[in-house]
This record gives C-alpha cells, sequence and structure tokens, in this order.
C-alpha cells in the first residue's frame, strides 16, 4: 500500500476542507501515479474533489462511518473493512483527508510527497516523516517553482535496515 499527500512547512495537509495552495504539477502527478489504481478516502475529502465525486479511472473506496452510498464508490465503515476489500488490488493509494492517513500510514511502505516551502494556515496535518526513524527520503526531485513557491517530489520508504548491512 502506498499514501500520496501534498505537504506544507510544517507538514500541514489543509484548512477548512480544502487545500490552501494548489500546485498544478503536483495533481497532474497524482493523476499520474493514482490512475488506473484503487484509492482509498474519507468521505470529507471526497466532498472536495471536483464535484464531490469519486475521481474517474480508479476504483474508489471512501471510508466512512455513515450509512450512506456512493456512486462509483465502495463504501467501506471501518478499517478493517477497508483492508479486506481492497486485499485483492494490485496497487492502493491512501489519498486523505488527515484520518484516514493516521489509519492507513502503518499498512504503507511507499508515501510520495510533494513538500511545498510554504506556510499557509492549516488545521490538518500528515505526519512528520523526518521526525519517524520508521521512514527514509530515497528520492527527491530537484526544487521547482510554481509562482514564486518552491516544491519538490519526495519518495519515502519504511527504513530497511538490511539495505545497509554488507552480505558476507
Amino acid at each position: 500500500m502506498e499514501a500520496i499527500v501534498a505537504v506544507y512547512e510544517d507538514w500541514g495537509i489543509g484548512a477548512k476542507g480544502t487545500q490552501p495552495v494548489v500546485i498544478p504539477e503536483d495533481r497532474k502527478r497524482f493523476q499520474k501515479l493514482t490512475e488506473g489504481a484503487a484509492i482509498i478516502v474519507g468521505r470529507k475529502t471526497l466532498e472536495d474533489f471536483p464535484g464531490g465525486k469519486p475521481l474517474p479511472n480508479r476504483k474508489n473506496y471512501v471510508l466512512s462511518r455513515q450509512d450512506i452510498e456512493i456512486e462509483g464508490a465502495v463504501v467501506c465503515h471501518s478499517v478493517e473493512e477497508t483492508l479486506e476489500a481492497v486485499k485483492d488490488e494490485p496497487r492502493v493509494f491512501v489519498v486523505g483527508g488527515e484520518s484516514v492517513f493516521n489509519e492507513f500510514i502503518q499498512y504503507c511502505d511507499r508515501i510520495h510527497i510533494t513538500r511545498i516551502y510554504t506556510k499557509p494556515h492549516s488545521d490538518t496535518f500528515f505526519k512528520n516523516l523526518d521526525e519517524d526513524f520508521n521512514w527514509s527520503c530515497e528520492e527527491f526531485s530537484d526544487p521547482m517553482y510554481h509562482e514564486g513557491i518552491k516544491y519538490r517530489f519526495c519518495e519515502y520508504e519504511i527504513y530497511d535496515i538490511t539495505k545497509n548491512i554488507k552480505k558476507f
């Protein structure tokens, strides 16, 4: 399982249900990486999608405590139910929001992060992976700019100590 998220300098991810700063290249990257895959999304985050509808060309799994039906999506009511529902999917992305990331990060082995070097007001946050020794930034792009705001793409992976042990 993988996650994909855009974070600000303070690891904020949004305010009042939206992203305060949007980078078009981040949206394109999201589309490219998740197209054809399954995504796990919270109901509130789904409401922030275009038209408040599931994303096309993906299998949408929506986590909600409410007893609802969403056309074009599989609604799950718990982490366990969601894990069971996606178990046969070849590629699964956790796409938010905050509580969904918190529930599913333990099942992820790779996280695609867009680091946006600005600090707008945020009321939702992603776990600071730089402070967690279990995660390591394995790849990152050169800095890029959009309307004067610096950003870069980073690939975090679960730290594997065996990578650094020589085999005799």
